[in-house]
Parts: C-alpha cells; sequence; structure tokens
C-alpha cells in the first residue's frame, strides 16, 4: 500500500504519468500462473508491470536482497523478463525498510542465483529502482531512490 500510495500520489518520478494503477494483477503470460503486485496504465509511456520486495538485509554500507534463498522471486523477475520482450515495462522495485545504507545491491552471497538473473534481466530491459521507505510517527512514506549496484 506504500509504494502503491505513492505512485497514486505521483511520488515517484520514474513512474509518474499513469492514470490507472492496479493491484495483484495476473500477467498475460501464457502457461504461467503468478501475479505481480501493481500494474500501470493509460499512461504516456509503455504499461509497466511493477514488482515490489521488502528489502530488511543490511550488508556493510548497502542494503541486499533477498535475505534466503528466493525461487518466487527468481520467478517473478523470469516474469518481467517476459513482459519487457513483449513491449510493456517491467520493474523490480526494492522498498528499502532501513534507513541505514548507502546503497542497493542484490545479496550474491545468500542467493547467487537471484543475483545473476537480476543482472540478467535487467541486460534485457527491466529497470531496477530502490526506494527508501520512512517510517514517521503517523506511518511509513516514500523518501529518496537510492543508487543501485549490479
Amino acid at each position: 500500500p506504500v509504494v502503491e500510495e505513492a505512485l497514486v500520489q505521483s511520488r515517484i518520478a520514474a513512474l509518474e504519468g499513469y492514470g490507472l494503477v492496479e493491484r495483484e494483477k495476473p500477467p498475460p503470460l501464457e502457461g504461467r500462473r503468478s501475479r505481480l503486485d501493481l500494474f500501470l496504465s493509460r499512461g504516456r509511456h509503455a504499461d509497466a508491470w511493477i514488482e515490489v520486495k521488502n528489502v530488511t538485509l543490511l550488508m556493510e554500507d548497502c542494503l541486499g536482497f533477498p535475505d534466503a534463498v528466493s525461487v518466487r522471486g527468481s520467478k517473478h523477475l523470469r516474469d518481467l523478463q517476459l513482459l519487457v520482450a513483449g513491449g510493456c515495462r517491467g520493474i523490480i522495485l526494492y522498498a528499502l525498510n532501513r534507513p541505514e545504507g548507502a546503497c542497493f545491491r542484490p545479496a550474491e552471497e545468500v542467493d547467487p542465483d537471484y543475483a545473476g538473473l537480476l543482472r540478467e534481466v535487467v541486460k534485457q530491459g527491466v529497470e531496477v529502482l530502490a526506494l527508501r521507505l520512512r517510517h514517521t510517527e503517523t506511518g511509513i512514506i516514500v523518501s529518496e531512490t537510492v543508487p543501485v549496484i549490479l
């Protein structure tokens, strides 16, 4: 809900300009059963499919994902890869749920297969966003973009 709210309020610059935000939508991928977190349409750019991953793992001065082997996370990366090949935008959005960490990177030490797949799908057009979530007295908000190191 935090990322969806930020999208509706146009607070994520890389994803501005879409008129419709939908949650938990199954992508039109033949032979694959899945749902992605967000779908953006009615915009000035190609329709966008977004998978959001919560990040809490701190590795020295970088936050990382995953914090355990993530077969499901790899499946989502492959779904995004197929959607990009079909002409849509595919975005993996890492929601950084800690105030520490100057950057984001895949946690190669935890799941080398996921890290390698992330690098592969990015080369094929999947976009990566790392956004810091700031916890306040009244809730959680999306604050700044954090550099991604692949």
